[in-house]
């Protein structure tokens, strides 16, 4: 991050995403890494890289490298709208196949919340 950039968010990784993260080859990671000063930095983020799930609390961070999309759900903390939260909790991370999948991890994200009190 460049020095003169000014934390307006603070990224809190759960431990199902640290897991995650851990596990991905280095190029994936730096594509996150990417993502996630965007989301510290930057009060409106392009939907390239965040974008609302529909009907729900959550969003998801967006990485694509070559064809592959992953996916990380995340909930902002203090406000319900991402652009004025102060903080956010990365939840659960996922490749994404398909549309249907959302359901299940949409629960799991749910169960995070729960299991690690969180908020």
């Amino acid at each position: 991050m460049k020095s003169e950039e000014i934390k307006i968010r603070e990224v809190v990784l759960s431990n199902e995403f640290f897991n995650y993260y851990n596990g991905l080859n280095v190029k994936v990671q730096d594509k996150y890494i990417y993502a996630l000063q965007l989301i510290e930095t930057l009060k409106v983020v392009s939907e390239k890289f965040i974008k609302k799930i529909q009907n729900t609390e959550f969003y998801e961070v967006r990485v694509s490298v070559s064809t592959n999309e992953y996916r990380t759900m995340f909930i902002a903390v203090d406000n319900p709208n991402f652009m004025e939260a102060t903080k956010v909790i990365l939840l659960n991370s996922f490749l994404k196949k398909d549309n249907k999948q959302y359901k299940k991890e949409i629960t799991k994200a749910r169960a995070i919340l729960a299991k690690e009190e969180l908020l």
